[in-house]
């Protein structure tokens, strides 16, 4: 299993602190990073795949600075789907889950077997080997998000950083997608940035953002982390017990 972790790790951009000291540690487990707009949660993530400089602090994965991480063996040990994943509108569905084989094959290498089973296994959990020969172009935005996490589940990477998956895709595929990050994180990390509320309350763990500091964390039904994040988004939210061990979210109108 692979260990991300964060040290006193800050972040500027366009002059402004967007992390603050963050220190927080990721492993095997689903967390659902939550805040407000503006919280830094999206900065976070990038930072944590390599993609953002730093200005203080570090990255360490395995016990490793971040920058001594080859990208290479970054690719194969995290699988990053961005908020607006780039797209080739020409490629097709398979073309394009595909694409997440390269961790492992290089640009120039030849797929295999192996390679050809872990697609199909990507695009049977995200529901789109059905249109596998369809074009991106003529895909819908749900549909083309499901295609992009495919992408990321083929590398079979043991850590997926998922920044707002649930982006575009309707009630339905929500809770389908919440079931089988719950299923991926028995084996591996999955770390999700999420505005979708009652999705991020079926995660093992929510950290929860604000002004580019943790100010909570821990599992959803914790009452001191439920308060916190009615905090954050200024009291419009309330967290509610149910009959399950899952709390959910309403809008608090009154």
């Amino acid at each position: 299993m692979t260990d991300l972790q964060t040290e006193g790790l800050t972040v500027r951009l366009g002059g402004r602190e967007v992390l603050a000291g963050v220190d927080i540690a990721f492993g095997k487990g689903w967390t659902a990073i939550v805040g407000p707009n503006g919280a830094g949660k999206s900065t976070l993530l990038r930072t944590l795949a390599g993609l953002q400089r730093s200005h203080a602090g570090r990255v360490l994965l395995d016990g490793r600075p971040l920058e001594l991480v080859s990208p290479a063996e970054r690719a194969r040990r995290m699988a990053w789907l961005a908020q607006q994943g780039e797209v080739t509108g020409e490629l097709t569905v398979r073309e394009t889950v595909e694409l997440g084989r390269i961790a492992h094959l290089g640009l120039i290498g030849t797929p295999g077997r192996a390679d050809a089973a872990a697609v199909e296994r990507a695009m049977a959990l995200t529901e789109c080997a059905d249109w596998a020969h369809r074009r991106l172009h003529e895909l819908s935005g749900g549909e083309r998000q499901r295609v992009l996490l495919a992408r990321a589940l083929a590398t079979e990477a043991p850590l997926l950083l998922l920044d707002e998956p649930t982006t575009h895709l309707d009630a339905p595929h929500q809770v389908a997608l919440a079931r089988l990050f719950r299923a991926l994180a028995a084996a591996r990390g999955v770390v999700t940035v999420l505005h979708d509320l009652p999705v991020a309350l079926q995660a093992d763990r929510l950290v929860v953002l604000e002004a580019g500091r943790v100010v909570a964390d821990g599992a959803p039904n914790d009452a001191s982390l439920q308060r916190a994040l009615e905090a954050v988004f200024g009291g419009a939210i309330r967290i509610e017990s149910t009959s399950s061990r899952r709390p959910r979210v309403a809008l608090a109108l009154d």
